[in-house]
C-alpha cells in the first residue's frame, strides 16, 4: 500500500491538526523556500470584477519543480487566482488586475503578451474533466496540431509519451480512436492531463482536479502530481486539506478581508505551515474552526 493510500484511508476521520503531520512528515520534499528556484514571483497582486475587489496585494514565490497548493474558504480568491496566473482571468467581461506576475523575466499582466505562447507554458486543468469530442489521439495532438505540428510519426510520439507521462498509456494504448468521453471520470482527468502536458508546459495550474473523484482515482491523481513535479511546477487550488498536508511541498493560505477581498495570511513548506502556523487564522481554518 502506497503512502498516499495509507493516508488517504485516514481522510475519513474528523480532521485535527495531530492527525495530518503524520502525513506532512512523510513527505519527500525537505528544502526550505529559500534552498529552492522561484518560477513564478507574484507582487502586489490585487484583481477586480469590476468594482469588486477580489484580491489584495497578494505577494508570493512558486517555487520551480515543486507543487504549491493554495488552500482557504470558498469565496477567498483561491480559483481567481489561479486563472491570473495563465490569463483566464482576461475571458471575465470587466475585470482588472494591478502589480506583476513574473514568468521567465516577463510580468504576464503586461496588455502585449502573447497569450496563446503563455497558455502553451502555463496549462491548465479543471475541476471536472473536459476533454473535447474528439478521440484520445485527437485530444492529445489538437494544441499541438494547432502550433504546426503535422508529422505523423511526431504526432504518434507525442500521443504516447504524453499519455505516459499521465499514466495512461497502458490503459488506452489499444483504443487511441475512442472518444474521450469512453473513459472513466479518472481517466478523463488523466487524458486532460495528457493534453496539458502535450504543449510541453513549464507550469501545470490544477483547480480541485480530484474534487469529482472517487478515492482510488484521487490516489491515482495525487500519485501523477508527485511524479509530474520531477519536471513541471504545479499549482493546485484545493479544499482538501489532507491532500494539501499529502500532496504539496508548499502551502499558501488564503482568507477573506472584513470587505470580502482575498488576501494571503501565510505561505511556506506545508510541513510548517501545517505543524507551526505563524497566523491564528491559519490554525483555526485548517483544525476546523474556521471557514
Amino acid at each position: 500500500m502506497s503512502e498516499i493510500t495509507q493516508s488517504l484511508n485516514g481522510a475519513a476521520q474528523p480532521f485535527v491538526l495531530n492527525n495530518t503531520l503524520a502525513n506532512v512528515a512523510r513527505m519527500t520534499a525537505t528544502e526550505t523556500i529559500e534552498a529552492v528556484i522561484t518560477k513564478v514571483e507574484v507582487s502586489n497582486l490585487s484583481f477586480y470584477y469590476g468594482k469588486f475587489q477580489a484580491l489584495r496585494n497578494l505577494n508570493l514565490s512558486i517555487p520551480a519543480r515543486r507543487i504549491t497548493a493554495i488552500i482557504g474558504p470558498s469565496g477567498s480568491g483561491k480559483s481567481t487566482f489561479l486563472r491570473l496566473l495563465n490569463r483566464m482571468s482576461d475571458l471575465t467581461p470587466g475585470s482588472r488586475a494591478e502589480g506583476q506576475i513574473i514568468f521567465e523575466d516577463q510580468n504576464i499582466l503586461d496588455p502585449a503578451i502573447d497569450l496563446v505562447k503563455l497558455r502553451n507554458k502555463v496549462g491548465m486543468v479543471f475541476q471536472k474533466p473536459n476533454p473535447f469530442p474528439k478521440s484520445i489521439f485527437d485530444n492529445i495532438t489538437y494544441a499541438p496540431k494547432a502550433s504546426g505540428i503535422r508529422d505523423k510519426k511526431a504526432l504518434e510520439e507525442l500521443v504516447e509519451r504524453s499519455l505516459r507521462s499521465a499514466s495512461l498509456w497502458e490503459e488506452v494504448k489499444d483504443k487511441l480512436d475512442k472518444s474521450g468521453y469512453s473513459l472513466s471520470g479518472g481517466q478523463q482527468q488523466r487524458l486532460c492531463i495528457a493534453r496539458a502536458i502535450a504543449t510541453r508546459p513549464e507550469v501545470i495550474l490544477m483547480d480541485e482536479p480530484c474534487s469529482a473523484l472517487d478515492p482510488i482515482s484521487t490516489i491515482k491523481i495525487e500519485e501523477l502530481m508527485l511524479e509530474l513535479r520531477k519536471h513541471f511546477t504545479i499549482v493546485i487550488v484545493t479544499h482538501n486539506m489532507q491532500q494539501a498536508a499529502r500532496a504539496s511541498d508548499f502551502t499558501a493560505v488564503f482568507m477573506m478581508g472584513s470587505d470580502r477581498a482575498g488576501e494571503m495570511v501565510e505561505a511556506g513548506p506545508t510541513r510548517d505551515v501545517f505543524s507551526q502556523p505563524k497566523n491564528e487564522r491559519t490554525e483555526q481554518y485548517i483544525t476546523g474552526r474556521f471557514g
